[in-house]
C-alpha cells in the first residue's frame, strides 16, 4: 500500500479524522485526540501504529518493522516505505489499532466507533 492508500483506509474507519501536527506528521485519531496511526511526511512516509501488547515483540522481530520512536512504550510499531506487509495484513493491523484505541474510550463514545 502507498501512504495515500493507507491514509484513505484510516479515514474510512468509524469516527477517524486527520490532522497535520509536529511539523509534518499526518495524525489519524478518534474522539478528537486519541491517535491510532501516524504517517511521518518528513521521514520518507514512515508509518506508525498501535499493536496488541502481546504481539508487540513478535512484530518488532519481523524485517522492516521496529519499535516506534517515543511510542514504543505504548506498543506502537514503525515501518518505512515501501511497507513490509501485504495490503490485507496492513489493513487488518490498522483496523486493530483503531479498535484498541476505541476500547479505551469512555463507554458513551464507543457505540458509534466499534466495528
Amino acid at each position: 500500500m502507498t501512504p495515500t492508500q493507507v491514509a484513505a483506509f484510516c479515514l474510512s474507519l468509524p469516527g477517524a479524522r486527520e490532522d497535520i501536527k509536529w511539523g509534518g506528521v499526518r495524525v489519524f485519531s478518534v474522539a478528537e485526540t486519541k491517535m491510532f496511526a501516524l504517517i511521518h511526511l518528513t521521514s520518507h512516509d514512515d508509518l506508525a501504529f498501535k499493536v496488541d501488547h502481546d504481539l508487540f515483540l513478535g512484530h518488532c522481530d519481523r524485517p522492516g518493522i521496529r519499535p516506534a520512536p517515543y511510542l514504543a512504550r505504548a506498543h506502537w510499531i514503525s515501518m518505512a516505505q515501501p511497507y513490509p506487509l501485504a495490503a490485507s495484513e496492513l489493513r487488518e493491523l490498522l483496523t486493530r489499532s483503531h479498535q484498541l484505541v476505541v476500547s479505551k474510550l469512555p463507554k458513551r463514545l464507543k457505540p458509534s466507533l466499534l466495528l
